[in-house]
């Protein structure tokens, strides 16, 4: 039997993938998917209430309907399911702000030429502009997790939970509405409170979950708890921040409590899985140290930070994130 000749194609619609990405951030940016919600429109229509050009807005929408985002007939655009469900801002799944932040993440990534020749971030830090989308975007994508995730963390018979870098506080917000006998402590930048309360409030728990003001690299946190939550803050940092952040909340802990991490892990073997390798180079791009990390590297860190029992949930993420959690003596 001939072999497949080897052709270019897989290798150029790589290349060229960006074009599609860039089509979902400029509907969701300039919001073309929300007017549809009440039924289908045409270019014109949809352009007056966008406030985009005419002719412009219906390549986009020619763009998207290929995309099976949208579908059309006798000229008028409607939603898909999918877009209904994950685009319209009214829809409680709404991812709209995670692929906003991915909108403000591109430009960076046009430079990881740089980053990886210089072996530094091509900024410092996220500009206050993006930070709304980049919480709002954490809440979509913890969501479609935390729920499903909360009934099996083994949290029966914790009474108080750290939630370190808990941001809106989407898996604390969760967590207490699993276990009614938990309550939650949110410890983040002073920025994320009005976003964490407001998640609190919207799912009945502000009684149950406080926010703490501060930075763990910086400030000493609460103590008293007898379980503690870091969900993807490790990668953001070096090893050596890494293991101090985990000895700050191991030290938060009461003897017996139970430190759990949630990260994107690659195998040990370090060649992948795809997301956490890509990921990695998302950290090169921002932050002077930080990384993805297997799941040996992690059992280590738990380990140095005075952490025993350490074992991996069987759990794993959509984007192969999983959950090594170990106990302080």
């Amino acid at each position: 039997m001939p072999e497949t000749p080897l052709t270019p194609g897989p290798l150029l619609a790589l290349a060229g993938g960006y074009w599609e990405s860039h089509a979902l951030h400029a509907g969701v940016v300039l919001d073309v998917f929300g007017p549809l919600a009440a039924g289908p429109l045409d270019a014109c229509a949809l352009a007056e209430k966008t406030g985009c050009d005419v002719r412009a807005l219906d390549m986009l929408l020619v763009a998207l309907t290929s995309l099976k985002l949208l579908a059309k007939s006798g000229g008028a655009y409607r939603l898909s399911e999918s877009a209904r469900e994950f685009l319209v801002k009214d829809s409680p799944r709404y991812v709209g702000n995670m692929i906003r932040h991915h909108h403000h993440l591109a430009a960076l990534w046009s430079r990881l030429d740089e980053a990886v020749a210089a072996g530094a971030p091509v900024r410092s830090s996220m500009p206050a502009s993006e930070r709304e989308d980049f919480l709002l975007g954490m809440f979509n994508v913890a969501m479609g997790i935390a729920p499903n995730l909360a009934p099996r963390m083994p949290l029966s018979g914790r009474e108080r939970l750290l939630d370190v870098g808990g941001g809106p506080g989407t898996y604390a917000v969760q967590f207490c509405l699993a276990h009614p006998k938990l309550r939650a402590t949110i410890f983040d930048l002073p920025g994320s409170r009005p976003i964490a309360e407001a998640i609190a409030e919207r799912f009945g728990v502000s009684g149950r979950v406080d926010f703490a003001a501060g930075d763990y690299l910086e400030n000493d946190l609460p103590g008293g708890y007898d379980a503690a939550w870091l969900s993807q803050i490790l990668h953001a940092e070096s090893p050596e921040r890494c293991l101090t952040i985990l000895r700050k909340a191991a030290g938060a802990l009461t003897p017996g409590g139970a430190l759990f991490v949630h990260e994107f892990l690659l195998d040990d073997a370090m060649d992948g899985p795809l997301f956490p390798a890509l990921f990695s180079l998302n950290m090169l791009l921002q932050t002077r140290g930080g990384q993805s990390y297997s799941d040996g590297q992690v059992r280590s860190m738990l380990a140095e930070a005075g952490l025993t029992d350490i074992r991996r949930m069987g759990f794993r993420g959509p984007t192969d994130s999983g959950i090594l959690w170990g106990i302080k003596a």
